[in-house]
Protein backbone atom coordinates (compact mmCIF):
# COMPACT_ATOMS: atom_id res chain seq x y z
CA UNK A 1 0.00 0.00 0.00
CA UNK A 2 1.32 3.21 -1.04
CA UNK A 3 1.78 5.83 1.53
CA UNK A 4 2.11 6.28 5.49
CA UNK A 5 -1.62 6.21 7.49
CA UNK A 6 -1.83 9.90 7.11
CA UNK A 7 -0.96 10.52 3.70
CA UNK A 8 -3.63 7.89 2.40
CA UNK A 9 -6.18 10.04 4.86
CA UNK A 10 -5.28 13.06 1.88
CA UNK A 11 -5.65 10.26 -1.16
CA UNK A 12 -8.31 8.54 -2.70
CA UNK A 13 -8.63 4.90 -2.82
CA UNK A 14 -8.15 4.93 -7.03
CA UNK A 15 -4.66 6.63 -6.69
CA UNK A 16 -3.93 4.14 -3.80
CA UNK A 17 -4.38 1.73 -6.47
CA UNK A 18 -3.02 2.80 -9.32
CA UNK A 19 0.38 3.63 -7.41
CA UNK A 20 -0.18 0.57 -5.27
CA UNK A 21 2.63 -2.48 -5.28
CA UNK A 22 0.62 -4.93 -7.09
CA UNK A 23 -0.39 -2.63 -9.48
CA UNK A 24 3.19 -1.89 -10.42
CA UNK A 25 4.49 -5.05 -10.28
CA UNK A 26 1.91 -6.21 -13.23
CA UNK A 27 2.61 -3.08 -15.01
CA UNK A 28 6.14 -4.10 -15.32
CA UNK A 29 5.35 -7.36 -16.20
CA UNK A 30 2.92 -6.01 -18.98
CA UNK A 31 5.96 -4.36 -20.23
CA UNK A 32 8.21 -7.49 -20.33
CA UNK A 33 5.27 -9.44 -22.08
CA UNK A 34 5.03 -6.80 -24.82
CA UNK A 35 8.80 -6.83 -25.31
CA UNK A 36 9.05 -10.84 -25.63
CA UNK A 37 5.70 -10.47 -28.16
CA UNK A 38 7.84 -7.42 -30.02
CA UNK A 39 10.87 -9.41 -30.65
CA UNK A 40 9.75 -12.30 -31.47
CA UNK A 41 7.07 -10.39 -34.33
CA UNK A 42 10.29 -8.99 -35.29
CA UNK A 43 12.07 -12.48 -34.97
CA UNK A 44 14.83 -12.21 -32.19
CA UNK A 45 13.23 -14.81 -30.07
CA UNK A 46 11.30 -17.78 -31.09
CA UNK A 47 7.59 -17.58 -31.12
CA UNK A 48 7.31 -20.27 -28.78
CA UNK A 49 9.36 -18.62 -26.15
CA UNK A 50 7.60 -15.46 -26.35
CA UNK A 51 4.08 -17.24 -25.70
CA UNK A 52 5.86 -19.18 -22.73
CA UNK A 53 6.91 -15.73 -21.29
CA UNK A 54 3.57 -13.96 -21.81
CA UNK A 55 1.49 -16.40 -20.36
CA UNK A 56 4.15 -16.02 -16.83
CA UNK A 57 3.61 -12.44 -16.91
CA UNK A 58 0.28 -12.77 -16.50
CA UNK A 59 0.12 -14.59 -13.23
CA UNK A 60 -0.32 -12.34 -10.33
CA UNK A 61 0.95 -14.80 -7.84
CA UNK A 62 4.36 -12.73 -7.28
CA UNK A 63 5.93 -12.96 -3.88
CA UNK A 64 6.17 -8.85 -3.32
CA UNK A 65 7.52 -8.74 -0.65
CA UNK A 66 10.65 -10.83 -1.15
CA UNK A 67 11.20 -8.62 -4.55
CA UNK A 68 11.16 -5.48 -2.34
CA UNK A 69 13.50 -7.44 0.49
CA UNK A 70 15.64 -8.51 -2.74
CA UNK A 71 15.87 -5.41 -4.52
CA UNK A 72 17.31 -3.53 -1.71
CA UNK A 73 20.58 -5.65 -2.56
CA UNK A 74 20.03 -5.96 -5.66
CA UNK A 75 19.42 -2.07 -6.91
CA UNK A 76 16.15 -2.06 -8.59
CA UNK A 77 13.11 -4.36 -8.07
CA UNK A 78 13.37 -5.29 -12.14
CA UNK A 79 16.72 -6.99 -11.11
CA UNK A 80 14.63 -9.55 -8.49
CA UNK A 81 11.49 -9.63 -10.56
CA UNK A 82 13.28 -10.69 -14.01
CA UNK A 83 14.80 -13.47 -11.84
CA UNK A 84 11.73 -14.95 -10.43
CA UNK A 85 10.13 -14.23 -14.00
CA UNK A 86 12.78 -16.31 -15.57
CA UNK A 87 12.62 -19.18 -13.01
CA UNK A 88 9.11 -19.39 -13.91
CA UNK A 89 9.44 -19.56 -17.20
CA UNK A 90 11.80 -21.77 -17.37
CA UNK A 91 9.78 -24.19 -15.06
CA UNK A 92 8.00 -24.45 -18.62
CA UNK A 93 10.47 -24.14 -20.71
CA UNK A 94 14.26 -23.81 -20.23
CA UNK A 95 14.99 -22.84 -23.42
CA UNK A 96 12.68 -19.89 -23.31
CA UNK A 97 14.16 -17.87 -19.86
CA UNK A 98 16.97 -17.59 -22.14
CA UNK A 99 15.03 -14.62 -23.97
CA UNK A 100 13.31 -13.18 -20.87
CA UNK A 101 14.10 -9.29 -20.68
CA UNK A 102 15.92 -9.70 -23.47
CA UNK A 103 17.80 -6.70 -24.18
CA UNK A 104 16.06 -4.51 -22.08
CA UNK A 105 17.22 -3.21 -18.55
CA UNK A 106 16.24 -2.42 -15.29
CA UNK A 107 15.33 0.79 -16.18
CA UNK A 108 13.44 0.39 -19.17
CA UNK A 109 10.93 -1.74 -16.93
CA UNK A 110 10.70 0.32 -13.94
CA UNK A 111 9.97 3.73 -15.78
CA UNK A 112 7.71 2.19 -18.45
CA UNK A 113 5.50 0.84 -15.49
CA UNK A 114 5.70 4.75 -14.15
CA UNK A 115 4.47 5.85 -17.28
CA UNK A 116 1.51 3.29 -17.09
CA UNK A 117 0.50 3.88 -13.69
CA UNK A 118 0.49 8.38 -14.68
CA UNK A 119 -1.43 7.46 -17.55
CA UNK A 120 -4.14 6.15 -14.75
CA UNK A 121 -3.22 8.72 -12.49
CA UNK A 122 -3.57 11.33 -14.98
CA UNK A 123 -6.65 9.87 -16.14
CA UNK A 124 -8.39 10.20 -12.37
CA UNK A 125 -7.23 13.79 -12.01
CA UNK A 126 -8.23 15.29 -15.30
CA UNK A 127 -11.90 13.36 -14.80
CA UNK A 128 -12.42 14.91 -11.52
CA UNK A 129 -10.83 18.57 -12.69
CA UNK A 130 -13.35 17.96 -15.58
CA UNK A 131 -16.03 18.06 -13.15
CA UNK A 132 -14.61 20.98 -10.95
CA UNK A 133 -13.96 23.02 -13.45
CA UNK A 134 -18.00 22.74 -15.10
CA UNK A 135 -19.70 22.68 -11.14
CA UNK A 136 -17.53 26.18 -10.97
CA UNK A 137 -18.24 27.36 -14.07
CA UNK A 138 -22.18 26.86 -13.35
CA UNK A 139 -21.73 28.57 -9.56
CA UNK A 140 -19.89 31.34 -11.15
CA UNK A 141 -22.42 32.06 -13.92
CA UNK A 142 -25.15 31.90 -11.05
CA UNK A 143 -23.65 34.26 -9.35
CA UNK A 144 -22.62 36.57 -11.48
CA UNK A 145 -24.29 39.50 -10.01
CA UNK A 146 -24.05 38.26 -6.00
CA UNK A 147 -23.07 40.87 -4.61
CA UNK A 148 -20.26 40.19 -2.15
CA UNK A 149 -17.29 41.93 0.12
CA UNK A 150 -13.95 41.31 -2.05
CA UNK A 151 -11.07 40.86 0.78
CA UNK A 152 -7.64 42.04 0.46
CA UNK A 153 -4.78 41.51 2.89
CA UNK A 154 -7.62 39.46 4.69
CA UNK A 155 -9.76 42.51 5.60
CA UNK A 156 -12.66 43.45 3.55
CA UNK A 157 -12.44 45.83 0.46
CA UNK A 158 -14.49 46.75 -2.08
CA UNK A 159 -17.82 45.58 -3.28
CA UNK A 160 -17.66 42.70 -5.99
CA UNK A 161 -19.20 39.46 -6.72
CA UNK A 162 -19.43 35.97 -5.81
CA UNK A 163 -19.34 34.92 -9.62
CA UNK A 164 -16.03 37.21 -10.09
CA UNK A 165 -15.03 34.94 -6.96
CA UNK A 166 -15.66 32.15 -8.48
CA UNK A 167 -14.11 33.04 -11.79
CA UNK A 168 -10.80 33.45 -10.13
CA UNK A 169 -11.14 29.76 -8.97
CA UNK A 170 -11.69 28.68 -11.61
CA UNK A 171 -9.51 29.76 -14.86
CA UNK A 172 -6.32 28.28 -13.05
CA UNK A 173 -8.20 25.64 -13.17
CA UNK A 174 -8.33 25.90 -16.79
CA UNK A 175 -5.11 27.07 -17.78
CA UNK A 176 -3.64 24.05 -15.80
CA UNK A 177 -5.56 21.48 -17.16
CA UNK A 178 -4.45 22.73 -21.04
CA UNK A 179 -0.91 22.61 -19.61
CA UNK A 180 -1.58 19.04 -17.86
CA UNK A 181 -2.53 18.31 -21.37
CA UNK A 182 0.94 19.21 -23.12
CA UNK A 183 3.09 17.83 -20.23
CA UNK A 184 1.55 14.52 -20.46
CA UNK A 185 1.66 14.35 -24.27
CA UNK A 186 5.59 14.70 -23.66
CA UNK A 187 6.36 12.66 -20.73
CA UNK A 188 4.15 9.86 -21.26
CA UNK A 189 6.63 7.67 -23.54
CA UNK A 190 7.93 4.49 -23.63
CA UNK A 191 11.34 3.86 -21.99
CA UNK A 192 13.28 1.41 -23.80
CA UNK A 193 16.90 1.35 -24.43
CA UNK A 194 18.50 -1.52 -23.26
CA UNK A 195 22.03 -1.07 -21.02
CA UNK A 196 23.60 2.18 -22.15
CA UNK A 197 20.62 3.42 -24.51
CA UNK A 198 21.25 1.95 -27.42
CA UNK A 199 19.62 -1.05 -27.47
CA UNK A 200 22.65 -2.54 -28.86
CA UNK A 201 21.66 -6.56 -28.50
CA UNK A 202 18.61 -6.01 -31.04
CA UNK A 203 20.93 -4.84 -33.63
CA UNK A 204 18.98 -3.40 -36.54
CA UNK A 205 15.90 -4.53 -35.29
CA UNK A 206 16.02 -2.24 -32.24
CA UNK A 207 13.65 0.56 -33.64
CA UNK A 208 11.20 -2.05 -34.78
CA UNK A 209 10.87 -3.98 -31.34
CA UNK A 210 10.18 -0.50 -30.03
CA UNK A 211 7.48 0.59 -32.26
CA UNK A 212 5.93 -2.39 -31.62
CA UNK A 213 6.19 -2.41 -27.52
CA UNK A 214 5.21 1.37 -27.92
CA UNK A 215 1.93 0.03 -30.09
CA UNK A 216 0.82 -2.70 -27.26
CA UNK A 217 1.16 -0.83 -24.52
CA UNK A 218 -0.47 2.55 -26.32
CA UNK A 219 2.90 5.14 -25.48
CA UNK A 220 4.53 7.56 -28.13
CA UNK A 221 7.99 6.10 -28.74
CA UNK A 222 10.52 8.83 -28.65
CA UNK A 223 13.75 9.13 -30.57
CA UNK A 224 15.55 7.85 -28.44
CA UNK A 225 15.75 6.31 -24.38
CA UNK A 226 15.56 9.19 -21.83
CA UNK A 227 17.36 7.09 -19.42
CA UNK A 228 18.66 10.26 -17.56
CA UNK A 229 17.20 12.65 -19.72
CA UNK A 230 14.17 13.71 -17.04
CA UNK A 231 13.24 17.03 -18.61
CA UNK A 232 9.60 16.17 -19.72
CA UNK A 233 9.20 14.16 -16.94
CA UNK A 234 9.78 16.41 -14.31
CA UNK A 235 8.15 18.67 -16.28
CA UNK A 236 5.11 16.61 -15.61
CA UNK A 237 5.90 16.50 -11.93
CA UNK A 238 5.74 20.62 -11.51
CA UNK A 239 3.11 20.57 -13.77
CA UNK A 240 0.91 18.45 -10.88
CA UNK A 241 2.34 20.62 -8.42
CA UNK A 242 1.21 23.74 -10.63
CA UNK A 243 -2.38 22.29 -9.78
CA UNK A 244 -2.38 21.48 -6.27
CA UNK A 245 -1.23 24.90 -5.69
CA UNK A 246 -4.59 26.37 -7.52
CA UNK A 247 -6.47 23.47 -5.60
CA UNK A 248 -4.78 25.00 -2.34
CA UNK A 249 -6.29 28.23 -3.19
CA UNK A 250 -9.76 27.72 -3.87
CA UNK A 251 -9.67 25.13 -0.38
CA UNK A 252 -8.16 28.61 1.55
CA UNK A 253 -11.09 30.78 0.24
CA UNK A 254 -13.48 28.43 0.85
CA UNK A 255 -12.09 27.45 4.31
CA UNK A 256 -12.27 31.31 5.54
CA UNK A 257 -15.77 31.47 3.83
CA UNK A 258 -17.24 29.11 5.85
CA UNK A 259 -15.83 30.43 8.72
CA UNK A 260 -18.63 31.10 11.54
CA UNK A 261 -18.01 34.55 11.40
CA UNK A 262 -18.23 35.19 7.90
CA UNK A 263 -20.55 32.26 7.13
CA UNK A 264 -21.63 32.81 3.45
CA UNK A 265 -20.55 29.64 1.87
CA UNK A 266 -20.72 26.16 3.16
CA UNK A 267 -19.38 22.46 1.87
CA UNK A 268 -22.32 20.46 1.10
CA UNK A 269 -24.09 18.77 4.24
CA UNK A 270 -23.25 14.59 4.16
CA UNK A 271 -23.96 12.95 6.53
CA UNK A 272 -20.21 12.25 8.52
CA UNK A 273 -18.48 14.95 6.62
CA UNK A 274 -16.72 17.60 8.54
CA UNK A 275 -17.88 16.52 12.00
CA UNK A 276 -15.87 17.13 15.39
CA UNK A 277 -14.48 14.70 17.97
CA UNK A 278 -14.90 16.75 20.78
CA UNK A 279 -17.90 19.90 19.49
CA UNK A 280 -20.75 18.28 17.89
CA UNK A 281 -21.66 21.79 16.99
CA UNK A 282 -18.93 22.17 14.30
CA UNK A 283 -19.13 21.95 10.33
CA UNK A 284 -15.42 21.48 9.36
CA UNK A 285 -14.70 22.04 5.75
CA UNK A 286 -13.28 18.85 4.93
CA UNK A 287 -13.16 19.12 0.94
CA UNK A 288 -11.10 22.51 1.66
CA UNK A 289 -8.73 21.10 4.22
CA UNK A 290 -7.78 18.25 1.60
CA UNK A 291 -7.29 20.43 -0.77
CA UNK A 292 -4.94 23.12 1.44
CA UNK A 293 -3.08 20.16 2.96
CA UNK A 294 -1.80 19.25 -0.56
CA UNK A 295 -0.50 22.45 -1.68
CA UNK A 296 2.26 22.79 1.07
CA UNK A 297 3.04 18.98 0.13
CA UNK A 298 3.96 19.76 -3.39
CA UNK A 299 6.47 21.86 -3.17
CA UNK A 300 8.55 19.22 -1.44
CA UNK A 301 7.88 16.88 -3.68
CA UNK A 302 8.47 19.14 -6.76
CA UNK A 303 12.29 20.18 -4.91
CA UNK A 304 13.14 16.28 -4.50
CA UNK A 305 12.56 15.56 -8.22
CA UNK A 306 14.22 18.41 -9.59
CA UNK A 307 17.33 18.02 -7.41
CA UNK A 308 17.26 14.50 -9.08
CA UNK A 309 17.39 15.52 -12.24
CA UNK A 310 21.22 16.14 -12.58
CA UNK A 311 21.87 12.31 -13.63
CA UNK A 312 24.84 10.57 -13.90
CA UNK A 313 26.08 9.67 -17.92
CA UNK A 314 24.08 6.85 -19.12
CA UNK A 315 22.13 5.75 -15.61
CA UNK A 316 21.62 7.89 -12.56
CA UNK A 317 23.14 6.54 -9.08
CA UNK A 318 20.63 7.18 -6.02
CA UNK A 319 19.02 10.43 -7.75
CA UNK A 320 16.60 8.24 -10.39
CA UNK A 321 15.98 6.29 -7.26
CA UNK A 322 14.68 8.94 -5.26
CA UNK A 323 12.69 10.38 -8.26
CA UNK A 324 10.83 6.80 -7.94
CA UNK A 325 10.38 7.35 -4.74
CA UNK A 326 8.43 10.70 -4.73
CA UNK A 327 6.62 10.57 -7.90
CA UNK A 328 3.76 8.49 -6.57
CA UNK A 329 2.91 11.20 -3.40
CA UNK A 330 2.96 13.68 -5.59
CA UNK A 331 0.00 12.61 -7.55
CA UNK A 332 -1.53 10.97 -4.80
CA UNK A 333 -1.98 14.54 -2.92
CA UNK A 334 -2.96 16.21 -6.47
CA UNK A 335 -5.93 13.74 -6.72
CA UNK A 336 -7.11 13.61 -3.47
CA UNK A 337 -7.21 17.42 -3.44
CA UNK A 338 -9.48 17.66 -7.26
CA UNK A 339 -11.36 15.04 -6.09
CA UNK A 340 -12.60 16.35 -2.93
CA UNK A 341 -13.09 19.85 -4.20
CA UNK A 342 -14.88 18.08 -6.73
CA UNK A 343 -17.36 16.03 -4.45
CA UNK A 344 -18.00 19.20 -2.72
CA UNK A 345 -18.63 21.58 -5.80
CA UNK A 346 -20.67 19.29 -7.79
CA UNK A 347 -22.69 18.10 -4.65
CA UNK A 348 -23.86 21.77 -4.53
CA UNK A 349 -21.91 24.41 -2.34
CA UNK A 350 -24.49 26.30 -0.21
CA UNK A 351 -23.99 30.19 -0.82
CA UNK A 352 -25.47 32.49 1.84
CA UNK A 353 -26.41 35.52 -0.60
CA UNK A 354 -28.13 37.35 2.39
CA UNK A 355 -25.78 36.88 4.59
CA UNK A 356 -23.25 38.51 1.80
CA UNK A 357 -25.39 41.15 1.38
CA UNK A 358 -25.31 41.66 5.36
CA UNK A 359 -21.35 41.57 5.85
CA UNK A 360 -21.34 44.46 3.01
CA UNK A 361 -23.80 45.85 4.93
CA UNK A 362 -22.04 45.39 8.52
CA UNK A 363 -18.62 46.58 7.54
CA UNK A 364 -20.22 50.16 6.18
CA UNK A 365 -21.65 50.56 9.27
CA UNK A 366 -18.64 49.78 11.40
CA UNK A 367 -16.49 52.19 13.30
CA UNK A 368 -13.40 51.35 10.80
CA UNK A 369 -15.53 52.51 7.97
CA UNK A 370 -16.48 55.61 9.29
CA UNK A 371 -15.49 58.51 7.16
CA UNK A 372 -15.71 56.14 3.94
CA UNK A 373 -18.06 56.51 0.97
CA UNK A 374 -21.18 54.20 1.45
CA UNK A 375 -20.66 52.14 -1.84
CA UNK A 376 -23.20 52.49 -4.93
CA UNK A 377 -23.57 48.22 -4.28
CA UNK A 378 -25.27 47.76 -7.39
CA UNK A 379 -22.89 49.97 -9.58
CA UNK A 380 -19.94 47.48 -8.03
CA UNK A 381 -22.17 44.30 -8.28
CA UNK A 382 -22.61 45.43 -11.99
CA UNK A 383 -18.87 46.00 -13.26
CA UNK A 384 -17.60 42.92 -11.29
CA UNK A 385 -20.52 40.72 -13.17
CA UNK A 386 -19.28 42.40 -16.15
CA UNK A 387 -15.80 41.60 -16.13
CA UNK A 388 -16.54 38.04 -14.30
CA UNK A 389 -18.90 37.42 -17.32
CA UNK A 390 -15.94 38.20 -19.82
CA UNK A 391 -13.36 36.02 -17.90
CA UNK A 392 -15.90 33.19 -17.89
CA UNK A 393 -17.17 33.50 -21.53
CA UNK A 394 -13.61 33.68 -22.38
CA UNK A 395 -12.65 30.18 -20.28
CA UNK A 396 -15.83 28.25 -22.17
CA UNK A 397 -14.10 28.81 -25.25
CA UNK A 398 -10.72 27.76 -24.36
Amino acid sequence: MAGTIFERTLATAATEAVFSDATIVGAMLEVEAALADAEAAEGLIPADAAAVIVAACRSDDFDIDALVANARSAGALAIPLVLHLKARVGASDAEAARFVHHGSTSQDVIDTAMVLATRQALGLIEADLDRLVDALLALARQHLATPMLARTLMQPAQVASFGLEVGAWVAPLVRTRERLRVAARAALQLQLGGAIGTLGLLGDKGAAVARRVGEQLGLKVPAGAWHTQRDDWVALGCTVAVLCGCLGKIGRDLALLAQGEIAEVAEPKVAGRGTSSAMPHKRNPVAAMVAVAAAPRAPQLVVTLLAAMPQEHQRGLGNWQAELATWPALFMAAHGAVHALAEACASGLEVDAGRMRANIDAHHRSPAASGATVPDVEAAVRQAASMARAQLDALSTA
